[in-house]
């Protein structure tokens, strides 16, 4: 079979997982926001005092930061053996799924100690949804294909992040239960569907990479990707969850925030397919530094903002460059860990943001935005945070390059 005739034969049943994935990053988000949305409730119904709540989300952080690696790992070595990875998705989830469902069901009847058994078994599983679904796409679909196919997925994650505020508002007088029963349904039966598509062998199995028998660590390249990818993560989480409703509150009303705040992630989903057309002629470490560097000035101006119409476009300007960030991030992953560690790779992507989140919540809780001392500090973070990883990729980009050309033929 030909280069061209095998391209041919995947690119419908790769588009078809980018599709199934999308969904799923969608479902998964929104059942993330849920639970985010009830856990001060269901705490107070577990007898946990509500000054712990933001140690529960610390501890779900640092679930997934160990997790999300594993996770990827356990997926390489599984990956080669499409039937037995669709069986692994779809167990994992089940589990994950159960566990969540039962959190509001038994939040008023339980000990403090098993409530928070159910949180962690719950991050734990749930850590299935994210790095081992795109080990799919980087091992089946066309290599040229990817960044399409990734911004396919991250618009899922983008279209939550929109529609996430107007959650918090509408879903929160509501009771618990039924939310939890029905996205972990909807989530589930995602789940089941993507793993049917690796158990009947849709994907072309000429595309999977056997995995080492042992994985190796990292060095290089992939080291230095995965910690400007902390970085970067980590200007995100203080700029978007911690800084721009202060913004906003500059010119409009609390009430405003949830017509407000989505601008950040419109501009996010607007970028992330002209931006794939770059990083399938570029590659995505270039997107990443040049996203970093534009970001970075949208957040000053956002800082200098001294109207509401500037700071609207600021935002805008800061999540599409933040969609660039990630789009590009999991395209670069899948290609560095294309000799068959995408799980591996992919998984320290999602370490590496949910590193950040920890750190986040953990400023959030020591109330270091509200000392005098320390509020530039968080102020100006996230701009040097975007500059400084965003430089250090476009030298490893520039590197890389360079090594290429110097490369024999």
């Amino acid at each position: 079979m030909s280069t061209v005739e095998l391209a041919d034969e995947r690119a419908p049943a790769a588009t078809r997982l980018g599709l199934h994935l999308a969904l799923l990053q969608l479902v998964f988000s929104l059942l993330w926001t849920t639970y985010v949305i009830y856990l001060p409730k269901l705490a107070a119904q577990a007898g946990i005092a509500p000054s712990a709540v933001i140690l529960i989300l610390m501890l779900d952080q640092a679930i997934f930061t160990l997790s999300d690696t594993a996770m990827g790992i356990a997926a390489d070595r599984l990956g080669r053996i499409a039937g037995r990875f669709g069986i692994f998705i779809a167990l994992v989830t089940a589990l994950s799924c159960c566990a969540f469902v039962a959190l509001p069901f038994v939040a008023g009847s339980v000990r403090p100690a098993v409530f928070i058994a159910l949180i962690a078994i719950w991050a734990l599983t749930s850590s299935v949804l994210r790095a081992p679904p795109l080990t799919l796409l980087g091992r089946h679909a066309a290599r040229p294909t990817v960044p399409f196919l990734t911004a396919l997925v991250m618009l899922g994650y983008g279209v939550a992040g929109a529609v996430s505020p107007y959650l918090g508002v509408v879903m929160r007088d509501y009771d618990p239960r039924l939310p939890f029963i029905i996205s972990s349904a909807v989530l589930l039966l995602t789940a089941l569907g993507l793993s049917r598509i690796a158990q009947d062998g849709v994907l072309p199995a000429k595309q999977i990479v056997a995995a080492a028998a042992e994985p190796k660590p990292l060095r290089g390249l992939p080291l230095l990707f995965i910690g400007a990818m902390v970085i970067l993560a980590l200007g995100y989480q203080l700029h978007f969850s911690i800084n721009s409703s202060a913004f906003y509150l500059r010119f409009a009303k609390p009430e405003d925030l949830p017509w407000l705040m989505p601008v950040f992630w419109i501009g996010f989903n607007l970028v992330l397919f002209p931006a794939s057309v770059v990083v399938k002629h570029r590659g995505g470490l270039i997107v990443m530094g040049i996203a970093g560097l534009l970001g970075a000035i949208a957040i000053v101006i956002a800082e200098l903002a001294g109207a509401l119409t500037v700071l609207i476009v600021a935002q805008f300007i800061a999540g599409a460059a933040w969609g660039c960030m990630m789009m590009s991030a999991i395209s670069a992953a899948l290609a560095i860990g294309s000799t068959g560690a995408e799980g591996k790779v992919t998984g320290l992507v999602f370490s590496a943001l949910a590193l950040a989140t920890f750190a986040r919540i953990a400023a959030v809780a020591g109330g270091l935005q509200k000392l005098p001392d320390y509020a530039p500090l968080v102020q100006w973070a996230p701009v040097a945070c975007w500059l400084v990883a965003g430089a250090g990729l476009l030298a490893m980009a520039a590197a890389g390059l360079q090594g290429r050309r110097a490369s024999p033929p």
